[in-house]
């Protein structure tokens, strides 16, 4: 069943693509997946085939999506990765190391059950319970970034009670499971900010913006929060030091 709505204040094509968008971002349609076909979207969202065909092109133009003759139309794999076996900081962590006050809002926090590109990431049983996490991290009562984070709830007993905007996410999560912070896989991608977390920055549906996904793990190799923070572009900065 579709949960699309049909607005007046915008094109319908352009209605189809903030759709795609949001199940894109929302991770309910995994990277290198193949999305509904044409025929398959006309009948969910009651749309005649030619609006469907160009809100998906506007998709492919914005480089969310590929079509590939014959096979279909993906989500696209982004091309920009790093794995970091280094040590970790949490942005809350790094901000606070360099003087940024900063306040952060938790906007929605509850108890869902993973799907199968969920269950996939997090190496849970599809239908497990998990913690979707999102906050918004305010700097100079400006948004600076968006945080959703999906949680392994099985190593961490009792972390949905926990007040995160008094606690950081990295620290609760050390303290309920007992383990150290392990490693993360980071994949940094250019986007378009979409309706609702273009609302949530506080910038426009089409303002770029900096998404770093990443799937982080504990120190015994559990992983325990596979998110995306989003920020916007003329906002946030990101430098590393390294050493050879």
């Amino acid at each position: 069943m579709s949960d699309f709505e049909r607005k007046d204040t915008s094109l319908l094509y352009v209605q189809v693509a903030d759709y795609v968008r949001e199940k894109i971002y929302s991770k309910e349609w995994g990277v290198d997946e193949r999305i509904p076909s044409e025929h398959e979207l006309m009948a969910m969202l009651h749309l005649s085939r030619g609006t469907v065909q160009k809100g998906i092109r506007s998709l492919v133009e914005e480089g969310l999506l590929v079509q590939q003759r014959g096979r279909g139309t993906f989500v696209i794999e982004p091309v920009m990765a790093r794995p970091s076996g280094n040590k970790l900081h949490s942005f809350a962590e790094s901000m606070t190391e360099q003087g940024i006050d900063f306040v952060t809002k938790v906007v929605d926090k509850r108890i869902e059950r993973a799907s199968r590109v969920c269950a996939r990431s997090l190496e849970i049983a599809e239908g497990s319970p998990y913690l979707y996490l999102m906050r918004v991290r305010f700097v100079a009562e400006e948004p600076v970034m968006l945080i959703e984070s999906r949680v392994n709830l099985e190593p961490c007993p009792g972390l949905e009670n926990i007040d995160f905007e008094r606690e950081g996410l990295f620290d609760a999560v050390e303290r309920t499971s007992g383990q150290q912070i392990g490693t993360a896989e980071m994949t940094y991608s250019a986007r378009a900010a979409g309706k609702k977390r273009g609302r949530w920055l506080q910038c426009g549906e089409r303002s770029p913006v900096l998404d770093l996904d990443q799937l982080v793990r504990l120190e015994d190799g559990t992983p325990v929060e596979w998110g995306s923070v989003w920020m916007p572009a003329n906002r946030c900065v990101i430098s590393s030091v390294r050493t050879r």
